[in-house]
């Protein structure tokens, strides 16, 4: 259904963008750090439940909804790259903190931890941009259905974002510790990432939409 060139291009722009720390990250890192991995593991479930909301919303029409209308698509395509360029000053500006800093998060029950990582998740807009502007350049009706494609690739990102986040979690006591003792790392990590950031957002400012 789809070329593997376009699938091995749109493996790597959904690997970027799962390794650009977002607030999924911010969250699971921090809440692993307070209440421990398994606290950690618990939110990622929710996380990973809403990233498969947000596939299911974009396979069943909401995509194609967005691409329809030229106005909706303009202004999710501004909104997107505002709030990437937002992430980008977080990372750039001074004094900016680095996701593997702790933060102070009180401890909670297992079904909170599940139901804050889905609407960390739900709300996360860098997952919505994603599947509404990101995903659609990949899809081409004459490669067969649509559906199929949104299901494949939208299946393909959430096992990359669910390993990618699943290793943060686990690793996040230990990556935390290391950027601690190398500021110098943990300075330059900030610093590519906005960089990586702002890239995305004027590449998203200029991008042309796709003809209907």
């Amino acid at each position: 259904m789809i070329s593997t060139s376009h699938f091995i291009l749109f493996f790597g722009a959904a690997l970027l963008m799962a390794l650009t720390p977002g607030p999924n990250m911010i969250y699971l890192i921090s809440r692993s750090l307070c209440q421990g991995r398994a606290a950690g593991v618990m939110s990622w479930f929710g996380v990973v439940l809403g990233f498969t909301v947000h596939m299911c919303s974009a396979a069943l029409g909401l995509t194609a909804l967005f691409m329809a209308v030229p106005l909706g698509y303009e202004v999710l395509k501004i909104a997107g790259a505002l709030y990437l360029l937002w992430l980008a000053w977080q990372a750039l500006r001074p004094g900016a903190r680095s996701p593997f800093e702790a933060r102070d998060l009180a401890p909670q029950s297992p079904r909170k931890l599940f139901t804050m990582g889905l609407l960390t998740s739900i709300l996360n807009p860098k997952v919505a941009i994603f599947y509404l502007s990101v995903l659609p350049q990949f899809i081409t009706p004459e490669s067969g259905s649509v559906l199929g494609q949104s299901l494949l690739l939208g299946g393909t990102q959430i096992a990359i974002g669910a390993t990618v986040n699943l290793l943060v979690t686990l690793c996040a006591a230990g990556i935390a510790q290391w950027f601690a003792g190398n500021r110098f790392w943990m300075k330059l990590q900030n610093q590519v990432m906005g960089m990586v950031l702002g890239a995305l957002a004027v590449r998203l400012l200029f991008q042309q939409r796709t003809p209907a």
